[in-house]
């Protein structure tokens, strides 16, 4: 089984190419898809025309789009990515408490851009998947690679759920559900995503926000700000819902969480860094860039994220979307080693901005 893995996953050609041109382009994952039939009305959303919205899709205002089906294609066919092992395990588990009362900030890494985040008496979850792919089922799709850093039986009871937007290895609705039946907690996400997660379970407590709304969450302030991204599930939902960072005010900590975003011209982090001009901690994604032509206007790299850790003045860093789902053409060891010439060139102790493992835990006290 190991054997047949292997050749499916790690080849620089052969399924994993093909998978990718199919799978990644047809189904909306975090690395290129395109409309096969461009849509006349959204599918999630009705609402006011506005600078990131046009009435039908949303998009970056200033920044670029992702790339188009002739570029997936170009890409699809020429560049070589690195084969990846079939399993790249952490090593490590974190049991969290179940609770964290008080100031101190408890960041347990589940993996990929899953965290969870301790405070105040209150657990927040980010983008949780728990998903053996990152995919519309259980046999299309990206496989993990290392388990979950922290196992769902483990995970606390949950208060909030962020969620980023709606690609495949951010929004994970198997999870979602089961986090509803089991806790019943308040879903924070960019408008449209909503009426995916209801769709699958209609009950659900999901407060829908647009880029610099404001949501109370018991003594915690959530905050979803501009990021330049794009979003899809299928084939015909191309930028039909929003995506978004979000900015978590504890009382006594400031926590800037990003699941995806291109660097562009750096405005949202600018924006973010004008209002929120104290950031304890950032979360910032360092993997799946490669081939930087493609990947770009979608995903920073390591050096781009060293730059936003250097805009929003943050006092520490943990980097993520890497080393659990193979997106892209770079070595599964590639970002780490890419962070850390990116920090020595910058000045920066790597204490400070650390690439996180499932299982790492980060403790603001």
């Amino acid at each position: 089984m190991r054997r047949k893995r292997e050749r499916l996953e790690g080849g620089r050609h052969g399924v994993t190419r093909r998978w990718l041109l199919r799978g990644i382009g047809a189904l909306g994952l975090g690395s290129g898809a395109f409309a096969l039939t461009p849509a006349r009305s959204n599918a999630y959303y009705s609402g006011p025309v506005s600078d990131h919205f046009d009435g039908v899709r949303f998009f970056n205002p200033g920044g670029q789009n992702p790339r188009g089906l002739m570029q997936l294609a170009r890409w699809q066919l020429t560049a070589r990515a690195e084969a990846w092992p079939s399993l790249f395990p952490s090593g490590a588990a974190d049991v969290p408490p179940a609770r964290v009362d008080g100031a101190a900030v408890r960041v347990s890494f589940i993996g990929h851009a899953s965290f969870l985040v301790q405070t105040q008496g209150r657990a927040v979850l980010i983008d949780p998947v728990f998903s053996e792919r990152a995919g519309p089922l259980s046999f299309v799709g990206p496989m993990r690679v290392n388990a979950p850093g922290v196992a769902f039986d483990a995970l606390p009871k949950i208060d909030t759920v962020l969620i980023t937007h709606n690609h495949y290895d951010h929004m994970d609705v198997d999870a979602v559900g089961r986090l509803w039946r089991r806790d019943r907690p308040e879903i924070i996400t960019p408008v449209g995503n909503d009426t995916i997660l209801r769709a699958v379970v209609p009950e659900l407590n999901v407060r829908a926000v647009d880029w610099w709304q404001t949501v109370q969450v018991g003594p915690l302030t959530v905050h979803a700000v501009p990021t330049q991204h794009w979003s899809a599930r299928g084939t015909r939902d191309r930028m039909h819902a929003l995506w978004a960072s979000f900015v978590i005010e504890t009382g006594a900590k400031t926590i800037y969480a990003i699941g995806d975003t291109g660097f562009g011209d750096g405005r949202t982090f600018r924006a973010v860094a004008e209002r929120f001009p104290v950031v304890d901690l950032a979360m910032l994604p360092i993997g799946a860039y490669e081939p930087r032509w493609f990947m770009s206007s979608q995903h920073m790299n390591p050096a781009e994220a060293v730059t936003v850790f250097g805009i929003v003045k943050a006092k520490k860093a943990l980097g993520h979307h890497w080393g659990t789902f193979k997106l892209t053409d770079e070595a599964i060891d590639a970002p780490p080693r890419a962070l850390s010439a990116a920090l020595a060139a910058a000045g920066i102790a790597p204490e400070v901005f650390q690439a996180m493992r499932p299982g790492g835990v980060a403790i603001l006290p």
